[in-house]
């Protein structure tokens, strides 16, 4: 008699759990839920929906004193597919104390002596006997810290395993205590007799989670790290350029550049980003890239591959390294409390990418404008895309934010005339106004220095004040002279409603001849912006872009002087496909290229395709 006794005991947890299950669950509705984790002094079980990692907003649930639920799971989603399980017993101690610390503290349950303490239960319930027999001699039950036990919500079967742990302890701990007389015949009869109704589920149940164990082990064996994840962008691209003549400059001969001969062609870029974070607030980005898109622009000889004369033809994903891999971002990004942001660039800096540029739907190479000269003002194109920069954000989610940054386009290089203080630098400051969240104003100031100096390892040096967009004479007024700066510029995103922006930007640049201090030139671009989003398609994106590109109105130096005006119109739209792929048709018209008006329209035509992953 003694050892059935011990084996019902035994066994009895089980089906207090199947018991709680049939009480809390027969008339429930089935319900979504969202993220899963099941703990007790025995065993941690955590699900993790593969189709979203997100781990920041949970749903309270009813559970049981040994455990903390939170739902990811929808009820009877196959297990398999959606879930990964991990016990305690085979995981480190930092993963347990993580798993642990995702529980928010205002979801843990209280355990209850009572079932008047939970005022959603009422004597008449169906299930009110049953609650009280688990409440009052088993301890099996815990409420919500409001006091509810909300009791028509659906149990997923996790929960019904905590149960079963939950009551497994309560059971031992009678037992352990020589209370076991609380048990009496009529429920170990009642619990055989549901255990044999469940037992196959009940088998089920525990060959999913060992099978569920094994993978999670074998994911914790081959994962890649436990701080850096990867994503990639990959750009395919179909493009041509239509006109008469290749462009020519101001004073320059019609024509003699020769005809415009541009093949269609058809070309790629892949970026692979490494994002590492130790804090969960930092970010180490290392990102790997292989291109082979010729620009459309000017050359240095006529007639060279994809010369148009001039670099106002030029696309915004542009740049060839004949597909060879080269670190293209290289930067660690930090917070300063709540107070400030810094970011570190050791190779290829972009000032557009480490403050805020004031046109937020266009601005991506890959997903916004198609131009180079679309996607903000030029002033953040100080000193390319090349060199080591630093750039501090202060109050960056404030009403009025202050940005700084200095950057020196050959750092590496320790010869004279290069260096970080001793060669080609940039140094930008903005001032942003946020009056409010649809309202956005920028005044921002750079000072440059360019000169055309270069050795064995800075091959290349060109100068190039509008920062390669607009006019030659923009970009080299001086004819390859040393060449300082001051450039202004002021900027303006309003946000109409949910799906309509408009952004604009006006520039002005003083360039000053560093070789001869009284020759200066006086250099302006201005441009207006709208997109239109979920036009068609959610995730769609209609753009149009009109402006002027830089111009240099005026110039002591030897007739560089842009004598007419150039005009920019882009028209633009991004398709989504799926979550992953993007079609972007677009097309540039140049009015005037080169700010010539003996220079006959330009157009340019593309269907970028982006993939993300």
């Amino acid at each position: 008699m003694a050892k059935s006794l011990w084996y019902a005991l035994r066994l009895s947890p089980v089906i207090l759990g199947t018991t709680l299950f049939v009480a809390n669950s027969t008339q429930a509705a089935e319900a979504p839920v969202t993220d899963l984790t099941l703990k007790s002094s025995r065993s941690s079980v955590t699900a993790v929906n593969r189709r979203n990692t997100t781990t920041s907003n949970f749903k309270e649930v009813a559970a049981f004193p040994a455990s903390e639920v939170e739902p990811e799971e929808k009820a009877g989603d196959t297990l398999e597919s959606q879930t990964q399980v991990q016990t305690s017993g085979e995981l480190g101690e930092n993963t347990r104390n993580q798993l642990n610390d995702s529980v928010p503290a205002t979801d843990m349950l209280a355990q209850v002596t009572s079932v008047s303490q939970l005022s959603d239960v009422q004597p008449t319930d169906w299930a009110f006997q049953a609650l009280q027999s688990l409440v009052e001699r088993y301890g099996c039950i815990a409420g919500y810290p409001d006091g509810t036990y909300r009791g028509n919500r659906a149990l997923t079967r996790y929960e019904f395993a905590a149960g079963l742990n939950a009551c497994l302890d309560r059971v031992n701990e009678l037992i352990a205590t020589a209370t076991a007389d609380m048990v009496n015949r009529e429920d170990l009869a009642t619990l055989q007799r549901l255990q044999e109704e469940f037992s196959a589920e009940l088998a089920t149940l525990r060959g999913r989670v060992d099978a569920l164990e094994a993978r999670t082990a074998e994911l914790e064996a081959n994962q890649f790290s436990t701080t850096t994840t990867l994503s990639g962008e990959i750009v395919v691209a179909a493009a041509d350029v239509f006109g008469d003549e290749r462009a020519v400059r101001s004073g320059e001969a019609e024509g003699s550049r020769g005809d415009l001969d541009i093949n269609t062609i058809l070309a790629d870029r892949a970026r692979l980003s490494f994002n590492t974070s130790f804090t969960g607030k930092d970010l180490l980005r290392t990102r790997l890239q292989a291109r082979n898109i010729t620009p459309f622009t000017r050359t240095g000889t006529p007639g060279a591959s994809g010369d148009t004369g001039t670099a106002m033809t030029r696309l915004s994903f542009d740049g060839s390294d004949s597909n060879d891999v080269v670190l293209d971002d290289f930067f660690y990004r930090f917070p300063v409390g709540d107070i400030a942001e810094v970011k570190v660039d050791f190779a290829n800096s972009d000032f557009f990418e480490n403050m805020y540029n004031f046109n937020p739907v266009l601005e991506g190479s890959g997903n916004g404008a198609i131009s180079n000269f679309g996607r903000f003002n030029p002033i953040y194109r100080q000193q390319g895309t090349v060199g080591s920069a630093l750039t501090v954000n202060i109050n960056p989610k404030g009403r009025i934010g202050l940005s700084l940054g200095y950057k020196a386009p050959n750092s590496n290089n320790p010869g004279n005339s290069f260096g970080l203080f001793n060669g080609d630098y940039a140094a930008i400051a903005q001032l942003a106004f946020r009056p409010s969240d649809a309202l956005n104003l920028g005044l921002t100031y750079a000072h440059s220095y360019d000169n055309a100096v270069t050795d064995s390892v800075t091959t290349s040096n060109n100068i190039s004040v509008s920062g390669g967009t607009g006019s030659n004479f923009a970009n080299n007024p001086f004819d390859n002279a040393a060449t300082s700066a001051n450039h202004y510029a002021a900027q303006a995103n309003l946000k109409l409603g949910e799906r309509i922006t408009i952004s604009g930007w006006g520039g002005y640049t003083v360039a000053l001849n560093e070789n001869s201090p009284s020759q200066s030139a006086d250099i302006w671009n201005w441009a207006a912006t709208l997109a239109i989003q979920d036009l068609g398609k959610e995730g769609s994106v209609l753009g149009l872009i009109f402006g002027q590109p830089p111009r240099a109105a005026s110039n002591d130096f030897g007739g560089r002087r842009d004598q007419d005006t150039s005009y920019h119109a882009e028209l633009l739209y991004r398709f989504p496909i799926t979550d992953n792929i993007e079609v972007t048709p677009g097309a540039i018209v140049i009015f005037n290229p080169e700010h010539n008006n003996d220079n006959s329209n330009i157009y340019v035509g593309t269907i970028r395709t982006t993939f993300k992953f």
